[in-house]
């Protein structure tokens, strides 16, 4: 069996090299010695030091691809570019920063060897911050409710995949990609094993609270939960509405000097107005993400691969089926 590790990279010119080569060690350790790396470079503002990094990787190692963005896609979309690069027959992901670190690869791969389509590795011990850990929880509790997922299924960004379910990731079309989302609509054989959370190494989380936000939200394009839950507030505020309606006449009937307020006319108005907006925003949100696929608004867009040529780098043009190629100079290509 070959193995692929794609890691996506942002402004990790200080950690990627140790990462790569641990792993190497570990692989090897455990009897493997078919694999390959594929790492993409996120576009990262740094002044070239991750390309250099991983061009340098590309030099020394036959077993890694580096593959250039030539604008941020975000980690998932980056990971996206990544399989479509990869060519093994199990795919394991993880993170640039050593905090998903290689010893504990043995226990994915044990849970793998039981036959599971998806392993995921999770932390019992988390060592992020608390606004980390709260957005964590909140993207837990979306995708239980939106997505389905079993409620024992706990996840992170280190996991491993089974070919076929590479395959029909890479036929996702739109530029909002979730990975849980897609993996989950792919099978339902997986399984999820505790490993060790480890310290950041170098820097902080890249995750701001709107990239943070802006991840949430592409939960919506694998959910249609959200306009459903529209449609039953709408109900429960006309249900309310009509109760109301029907209680002031009564009331109205039987104290024919009450007074009905403004202020409470002017509350009631603008609360249901709010409401009305948020839903149409909703709405709104779901038709025009409807129009960026079908604008084909791109994933991602690769500015140049680096293949290994006797201890040089090329770069290696992209084919239709992403697993093969011819060694020219830069090119661009997107994925869509």
């Amino acid at each position: 069996m070959r193995y692929s590790v794609v890691i996506p990279c942002y402004k990790s010119d200080q950690t990627i090299r140790k990462v790569v080569e641990l792993t190497m060690e570990e692989l090897r350790t455990l009897g493997i010695h078919d694999f390959e790396f594929v790492l993409v470079d996120d576009c990262s503002p740094d002044g070239g030091k991750t390309v250099e990094a991983l061009r340098g990787l590309v030099r020394d190692y036959r077993e890694v691809k580096a593959v250039e963005l030539a604008k941020n896609a975000g980690q998932h979309n980056a990971i996206l570019a990544a399989l479509n690069y990869a060519t093994g027959d199990a795919i394991i992901a993880m993170d640039d920063d050593m905090q998903t670190h290689p010893s504990q690869l043995p226990v994915l791969l044990e849970e793998f060897a039981k036959g599971y389509d998806i392993v995921y590795g999770y932390y019992p011990e988390k060592k992020h911050s608390k606004f980390r850990n709260f957005g964590s929880y909140v993207n837990y509790m979306s995708v239980r409710i939106l997505l389905k997922k079993p409620k024992e299924l706990k996840t992170s960004s280190f996991w491993i995949i089974r070919k076929f379910v590479r395959d029909y990731a890479v036929e996702y079309k739109s530029a909002y990609t979730h990975l849980q989302g897609l993996f989950l609509r792919t099978t339902r054989h997986i399984s999820s094993v505790p490993i060790r959370h480890f310290e950041r190494e170098v820097g902080t989380s890249n995750y701001t609270l709107s990239k943070l936000l802006h991840l949430w939200s592409n939960i919506i394009g694998f959910s249609i939960v959200p306009l459903r839950l529209a449609m039953y507030v709408g109900y429960a505020f006309s249900g309310v509405g009509l109760i109301g309606t029907v209680w002031l006449l009564i009331n109205k009937w039987l104290h024919p000097n009450t007074q009905l307020g403004w202020t409470s006319m002017l509350m009631a108005i603008c609360f249901f107005s709010g409401i009305n907006l948020l839903f149409l925003g909703l709405i709104g949100e779901y038709i025009g993400r409807i129009f960026l696929g079908m604008s084909r608004n791109p994933q991602y867009v690769v500015r140049q691969v680096d293949v290994y040529d006797n201890g040089k780098e090329k770069g290696y043009e992209e084919t239709d089926d992403h697993g093969g190629g011819h060694l020219s100079g830069t090119t661009v290509s997107e994925g869509s």
